[in-house]
């Protein structure tokens, strides 16, 4: 039985393994592109990848946005901490000061209008001396924000005085002050040093006093008017 020399460089079943190959490249690329709105094979159409895009952009803005807020409101609070520093900053300083005033106020009441007009011009001066320091350094502290409590007069306040006694005075109204034992002072809003202060007691409160003073008046007009 004659038999032919097998032939290297030809391919065995060249034909047949090119149209395998052609049918394995048309599966592949008809299984990679899916049509308009099919899903893949992960199930996730192109609608539910457009959502989950569209929910992930305003989550995004979303973010953005409150840390935007976030920044602003740590720049206003950042401002407010610097203005209160810069208002508040010296409050110790200040109340310090004052009970320095407060002792060269209480070398000046020690000693007596009397001895002032009578005295040598070596004391006269030390008094003068000492008043315009006091002056000097209360308006130093005003420049600097603090200010005075003049209370006097006013009714009664416990955020800006402390009652140390009460006064039986039934001409004015109950609750208002009538003597200042110590002066009180403000810093900025912030109350540095209440005023201690005596109180009236055993007159009519607020609106009592109000009305007293109405029908006073009325009554008051009357003879006038009669007498005319």
């Amino acid at each position: 039985m004659n038999t032919h020399p097998k032939d290297d460089n030809a391919p065995e079943n060249a034909e047949p393994r090119d149209q395998t190959s052609a049918a394995e490249t048309t599966a592949e690329t008809v299984h990679e592109a899916p049509a308009e709105g099919e899903s893949n094979d992960a199930g996730v159409s192109e609608a539910d990848v457009l959502v989950r895009l569209a929910e992930e952009n305003e989550e995004l803005k979303e973010r953005a946005l409150r840390l935007a807020a976030e920044m602003d409101n740590l720049r206003k609070r950042t401002q407010r901490d610097v203005a209160e520093a810069r208002s508040f900053g010296i409050a110790n300083f200040a109340r310090d000061m004052l009970n320095v005033s407060d002792n060269l106020q209480r070398a000046l009441e020690a000693v007596p209008a009397e001895a002032r007009e009578a005295a040598e011009p070596g004391l006269k001066a030390l008094v003068e001396g000492v008043e315009m320091t006091e002056r000097a350094m209360l308006s130093a502290l005003e420049r600097h924000g603090v200010k005075r409590i003049e209370p006097n007069g006013e009714k009664f306040d416990p955020h800006f005085h402390q009652a140390m006694f009460e006064v039986q005075n039934a001409e004015v109204p109950a609750n208002t002050v009538v003597q200042v034992v110590q002066t009180g002072y403000v810093i900025g809003e912030r109350v540095l040093r209440p005023a201690m202060v005596g109180v009236a007691k055993g007159g009519p409160k607020g609106g009592e006093a109000a009305a007293n003073a109405k029908e006073g008046s009325e009554a008051g007009t009357g003879p006038q008017d009669s007498a005319s």
